[in-house]
């Protein structure tokens, strides 16, 4: 701090940081000009917050500490940006069509997508390469199955509960999108 800001600051007059000592009786128009203040690019979990409605990473129940806290927003957004692709394209299109679409829609939006991941199996210390595919992995923390048939069988849950097994993770959605409306064919499924 220079000479001329402590003698400033000394007699009373603003930081230019707000309002300064002798500045909180007037009305908020007069008080001293204030400097630009650039805030710092939000970080991908306020970004997350902010486009899934506001709502708070840490909330009840989860551990702050723990990758689960930012779930619940990243899912909300994954499932808006699926509404989005089954408003825009209808149903009865091939499970590429939407896969394409949807892992475009997520980057847009900034959400880090990857698109047809190997999983391998591991058996006694060795991997086996099974052609197991991930349909899609969003920020290493969802796993998410498109599915365009008539309805979804248990045959399917099975086949996400071991992917989510498999990759060690705790939230998978299964998606169809061969329905009139998309909440119908929304299905959450958790890895205890």
């Amino acid at each position: 701090m220079s000479r001329e800001e402590a003698n400033r600051l000394s007699k009373g007059a603003s930081t230019g940081w707000g309002r300064g000592p002798g500045e909180y009786n007037k009305p908020l128009g007069q008080a001293s000009p204030t400097r630009l203040y650039k805030p710092s690019p939000p970080t991908r979990t306020e970004d997350l917050e902010t486009r899934a409605g506001g709502f708070r990473l840490c909330r009840r129940g989860f551990n702050r500490r723990s990758p689960k806290r930012k779930i619940r927003p990243l899912s909300n957004v994954i499932i808006g940006a699926a509404i989005a692709v089954h408003r825009e394209l209808g149903p009865g299109l091939l499970e590429s069509a939407y896969e394409a679409r949807l892992t475009y829609e997520l980057a847009q939006q900034g959400v880090r997508v990857e698109s047809q991941v190997p999983q391998p199996v591991i058996y006694k210390g060795i991997h086996l390469d099974c052609g197991y595919r991930l349909d899609l992995l969003v920020e290493d923390l969802v796993i998410v199955e498109l599915k365009t048939v008539e309805s979804l069988q248990p045959i399917h849950d099975a086949q996400l509960l071991t992917y989510l097994k498999l990759k060690k993770l705790w939230l998978g959605l299964l998606i169809n999108f061969n329905v009139p409306m998309l909440k119908n064919g929304i299905k959450r499924l958790v890895n205890n």
